[in-house]
């Protein structure tokens, strides 16, 4: 099954306040492994970004004022996400801020019914303890250190191995006939496989074990 780990940061908390989003990050995992497909993009809100959001992700209004606008990949974004389920981290802020570009340009809402909310998947896994994302990073001993401030691709990176910990899937299953598994993007991945080496045993080997067992079993109990 086909799903997008998705993030979005903002020029400020509230849409009943004015505020719009500055980013969209996405990338596609097709049965827990991450294919090549990313979709990100910076926006220009349109309105000047809050002093607390500029806390958070440090995108000036200057930065922003020369990005596409919303509506300019709109499409692109629908297309990217139609027909997958939506992982994200406290659903309800992103979900109310892309809802709201959407119903600006008069398109359908996305339906909660499609997201998986880890936010809340940590919430009954570990009640009573933090499960912000950098809280959950320490926890399954993700590295985190390039999270200096919040950026939506960079998060979603993160927010996948957290995912996939949460549901307790820590060695995703190659499916080696899917051919987009051909352009896996490594650095998201690399974490969750492993290999084991064989060692052919020697014909020198096999005969010392032999009179080994001849030398010290006088009964064979299997």
């Amino acid at each position: 099954m086909k799903e997008v780990v998705l993030d979005t940061e903002t020029t400020g908390l509230s849409v009943k306040d004015g505020h719009r989003i500055v980013e969209i990050g996405c990338i596609e995992l097709d049965n827990l492994i991450p294919t090549s497909k990313k979709f990100h993009c910076y926006l220009n809100p349109e309105r000047k970004v809050s002093e607390k959001a500029f806390e958070v992700h440090g995108y000036t209004d200057e930065f922003l004022l020369t990005k596409k606008k919303f509506k300019e990949i709109a499409d692109d974004f629908i297309n990217f996400i139609n027909n997958k389920r939506l992982i994200i981290h406290n659903a309800e802020f992103d979900l109310s801020h892309l809802n709201n570009e959407l119903f600006l340009l008069g398109k359908n809402k996305i339906d909660k019914k499609n997201v998986v909310d880890t936010l809340e998947l940590a919430r009954d896994k570990f009640p009573g303890s933090s499960i912000s994302l950098d809280a959950l990073c320490k926890r399954y001993r993700i590295d985190n250190s390039k999270r200096t401030k919040h950026t939506a691709l960079v998060d979603c990176e993160l927010l996948y191995k957290v995912y996939i910990n949460l549901i307790d899937q820590k060695e995703p299953t190659l499916n080696f006939q899917n051919n987009e598994n051909d352009n896996l993007d490594i650095n998201l991945i690399n974490d969750n496989l492993y290999c084991k080496k064989i060692v052919e045993v020697t014909i020198e080997e096999l005969e010392l074990h032999k009179n080994y067992l001849k030398k010290n079993l006088k009964k064979n109990f299997f």
